[in-house]
């Protein structure tokens, strides 16, 4: 048996990645974040931070209805969303950094009001919204937080996925 060396083949291209496309509801949950940072920091009404939000740069691409319920809705239900997420948070909500709060008054709001959105997508896109604009391993805290969040505000839709996998 003898040992041959084959001629290399062409070379390959390594592949790039490429960006990953934001779709226009996680682009509106993005601007949503910076609005209600901007509320939660300096208290500003929520249609003076809106107009602000709306001049930044590509919120043309972000689904503008999404964007203007989750800021408004955030901010009007801010007490009762609290209420929600002190059961499931380790301290005062007024002790959570900005955008940890942020994130999960986004959460909570659309597990709460957005049922055509599946629980696990609300949780995976606050999930991502912390990765992005949080401390390192705040997206962690949120996941945590917002699956005991989903138990209480969901439980139908959670057991009926439970079911589909046994």
């Amino acid at each position: 048996m003898s040992d041959t060396v084959s001629a290399p083949g062409p070379a390959k291209k390594a592949a790039t990645p490429r960006p990953a496309v934001k779709s226009a509801r996680r682009r509106s949950r993005e601007f949503a974040l910076q609005g209600l940072y901007e509320w939660l920091v300096g208290g500003s009404e929520a249609g003076v931070i809106e107009a602000h939000v709306r001049e930044q740069e590509g919120f043309a691409k972000a689904d503008e209805k999404h964007f203007t319920m989750l800021l408004h809705g955030a901010i009007t239900e801010a007490a009762a969303i609290d209420a929600v997420l002190v059961k499931h948070v380790d301290r005062k909500t007024e002790h959570l950094s900005p955008i940890e709060h942020g994130v999960l008054m986004i959460g909570v709001y659309e597990l709460q009001h957005c049922i055509d959105i599946p629980y696990k997508v609300a949780i995976n896109e606050a999930v991502e919204l912390a990765k992005s604009f949080g401390g390192t391993d705040g997206h962690k805290y949120v996941n945590g937080v917002l699956d005991k969040t989903a138990a209480e505000l969901r439980p139908v839709e959670i057991e009926a996925m439970r079911a589909r996998h046994r």
